[in-house]
Parts: C-alpha cells; structure tokens; sequence
C-alpha cells in the first residue's frame, strides 16, 4: 500500500505535454476541501524544470490566486522568460477551468562552486529516538466533517515524526515554533528533480499551521478560515526526500488576518539543504 500511495505521487508530478511548453497534470483528492498547495507547487516546478536543462531550480516564488479543483486537471503555461551565460528564468502560470489559479517564478542556474556557509540545526532528538504518535480520541474526531476525518486519518506518501506533538483537536497555546521530520515512506529514482518537486510538495505541509500555535485555534475548526497566499523555496545543497528531513519552522508575526511563517530544511547530518516562507490568510469568523 506504501509503494502504491507513492508511486501515485510520483506519476502525479510526471505531466502530459501538450505543447512544447504547455502541460497538464492531474489533480489528488487527499482530503482537503480543495487541491492541496503542495501539489500546484510541486507540479509548476516540475513543468518549469522540462524547459530547462544543465541547471537546477535554485529558488521560485509562488502565489496562490484562487481554490483549485480536485475533481479536475490542472494545466501549466511555461514562459522562457530568459536563458542567461548561467542563470535561466521562468515563469509559470496554473490554469484551471480557463482561469489561473498560481503564478510562479522559478530561477535555475548551472553548478558551480562558490563560498559556503550555514546556520547550525537546532538540536533535537532524530527520528528513531521519538516515539509513535498519541491514537486520536474517537469521540472528538466524529465531530469533524467525514472529508476532514480522512485527511487526519489517511496514511500518505509522506511519513512525519513531531519532536512536540501538538493535538489539533485539542489545539492547547504555544510558541509559534515546532520542529518535524519527515520522508517519502518509498525509495525512488536519483532524480534531482524529482527531489526538488517533491520537497516543494512536502514544503506545504505544517508551515502556515505554526502561526496559529500562540492563539489556540485550528483549521479544523468551523469558525477559522485557513488558506496559503504565497509560497517561496530555495534550494541550497543537495538532498533526497526518501531520507529523513527536518523541517524547523517558526513564526515571527501574524497580524491583519495574515500570518507568516518561515521554515529551514535540515538533513541527519545537520546540513541546511532547503528554506521556505508562506503568508496565509488566517480568519476567524462567527464563535466556533
């Protein structure tokens, strides 16, 4: 069942060319009420990296115009905006049912060997030595809609260890800050870009949901309203998704209905190989 959940994401993020810069990608149900961020961004970088070669995304910079479908495709319009002596530039846009959905930039540039410096890993316990997660109570999980149920309960291609567990069902107070690792739960193929689509995948997750740790609330709440507005990601040294990461997020300010967050991705050995940001909408509406 593993093998299957992930070969499933890994065919998702293999698009159909439609022109020589035009491609379509199918879209996952995984719960959510709409297409999972993750999966836009995940399928722009890889429609973007097909009109690339000999250089490696480096950064990209996302926003998300409006909810995406997940009962239907998702094209993605590449624009060569420029092809420098070593860096490419592209744009991509996210269209679906005639209108975008995500604009992103994406630069690329050719290896080559410069300074090198990093800040260390924050020192927490590694995957092996956390324990399993605490069983979800099956009285407070009934009382959220059957769709949300199966987001919280599906085992995905994805596997995360929490260092502070946090319940959000319980949704207690504290620091805007947590620290989790996570892997692709299969080995797959030594493609960089395939790496690189599927860490911006995986870079949606837990990010946006650190700001709401100060205040006690939670997107499975009726009364709060949740959605990513942007998404930016640099990639800083190699990496694989199938080996334990660990995404450290903080989040420095919310205010305005907005909330920012920024997370560093580290590897067993402590080496930063990826950094993120995202603002999203946080509101909340009528009392819960």
């Amino acid at each position: 069942m593993t093998k299957a959940v992930v070969a499933e994401l890994v065919e998702l993020l293999q698009l159909e060319r439609l022109e020589q810069d035009l491609f379509r990608g199918q879209s996952r149900d995984i719960g959510t009420r709409f297409v999972f961020g993750g999966q836009v961004l995940g399928q722009a970088l890889a429609a973007a990296q097909r009109t690339v070669e000999g250089r490696y995304a480096h950064s990209l910079h996302a926003y998300f115009l409006r909810a995406g479908d997940v009962e239907a495709p998702i094209v993605y319009q590449v624009d060569r905006q420029r092809d420098g002596k070593s860096f490419s530039s592209r744009r991509v846009v996210a269209i679906q049912h005639g209108a975008p959905i995500l604009n992103m930039a994406a630069s690329f540039q050719i290896p080559e060997p410069g300074v090198s410096h990093q800040l260390s890993a924050p020192d927490v316990p590694k995957p092996d030595d956390l324990g399993e997660a605490d069983p979800i109570d099956p009285e407070a999980l009934a009382k959220i809609p059957a769709k949300l149920q199966r987001w919280i309960t599906n085992r995905g291609p994805f596997e995360f260890k929490h260092v502070y567990p946090r319940d959000e069902l319980k949704r207690p107070k504290r620091p805007p800050f947590q620290h989790v690792w996570f892997r692709l739960c299969d080995r797959i193929a030594d493609d960089d870009n395939l790496h690189r689509s599927l860490l911006a995948y995986a870079s949606d997750f837990h990010l946006l949901g650190t700001t709401t740790f100060p205040h006690g609330i939670s997107y499975l709440q009726g009364n709060v309203q949740m959605a990513s507005l942007d998404h930016a990601l640099w990639f800083h040294r190699p990496f694989r998704v199938d080996e334990w990461l660990l995404y450290s997020c903080d989040s420095p300010s919310a205010e305005g209905a907005r909330g920012l967050a920024r997370g560093s991705v580290y590897d067993l050995n402590g080496r930063l190989v990826a950094s993120s940001a995202q603002e999203g909408l946080i509101r909340i509406t009528d009392p819960e």
